[in-house]
């Protein structure tokens, strides 16, 4: 059985051991966030399960889905779970890999392009730079059980990149969590709205004006979150790529 990385939207950030995956696939077990251009990658006669999850609507539990990739693997198909992203990035690969290996069934993990890497890449936003950044914190909004609990120790580190994930549906609170960790209200912030797709949206400004900047824009998920001065070069190098309506620019 193959867990596999999607990437974060663009067809072409697959790589090649993901396409020859998806290419011999009899099931294909597949996120909210694959793209059907991916999709439409496997053979026409594989199967094609939606087993994704949005907020607070979950087409399987956790425990649900494990129980049928290990169905599914024990029949004897080549299975791909198909995931946005990298599987090991705020994906639950690492579940899903444990469950299938305690079954006894041998499990291939492809990791792709997580949506910091993809998402920052197209927007013009590097995630570190001499400049700028010396390091950067993967991290998610989110925990089990939904409530926003970001871990303030090390948040306001200087010459930092932030890349937050699943923080739309509660942007203005963790824009206050930053802030009370100790980052100035006018730390620059971008958003980037399905990133790396033809679609994608960047809005840009402060941790202080964000929230308000974001509200008339109706803003949908997926969309990442990135902290630091390095969004000050998204004007300079977002180039052809950023296909973005006129929004407010960074001040």
């Amino acid at each position: 059985m193959d867990l596999v990385g999607a990437g974060p939207g663009d067809p072409g950030l697959l790589t090649l051991d993901a396409l020859a995956a998806l290419q011999c696939a009899d099931v294909v077990l597949h996120d909210r966030l694959v793209a059907d251009e991916v999709l439409a990658l496997a053979p026409p006669e594989a199967e094609r399960h939606y087993v994704g999850k949005a907020r607070a609507r979950h087409s399987y539990e956790q425990g649900s889905l494990n129980e049928l990739m290990v169905e599914l693997a024990q029949d004897g198909r080549h299975v791909v779970r198909l995931k946005g992203g990298d599987p090991f990035v705020f994906g639950r690969g690492g579940e899903e890999a444990a469950s299938i290996a305690a079954a006894g069934i041998p499990v291939r993990v492809i990791p792709g392009i997580t949506a910091a890497g993809g998402c920052a890449a197209y927007a013009g936003i590097p995630l570190t730079h001499r400049d700028y950044a010396h390091s950067c914190q993967f991290i998610t909004a989110r925990r089990r059980h939904g409530a926003i609990e970001l871990d303030r120790d090390g948040l306001a580190r200087p010459r930092q990149t932030l890349a937050i994930y699943m923080g739309l549906s509660a942007l203005g609170e963790v824009c206050d969590e930053l802030t009370d960790a100790g980052l100035a209200p006018a730390t620059p912030a971008a958003l980037v709205e399905r990133g790396t797709l033809p679609d994608q949206r960047v809005l840009t400004g402060t941790l202080a004006n964000l929230p308000d900047r974001a509200r008339p824009l109706a803003l949908r998920s997926p969309t990442l979150l990135i902290v630091g001065d390095v969004v000050r070069l998204h004007a300079a190098l977002h180039g052809e790529r950023d296909a973005s309506p006129p929004v407010p620019a960074l001040e």
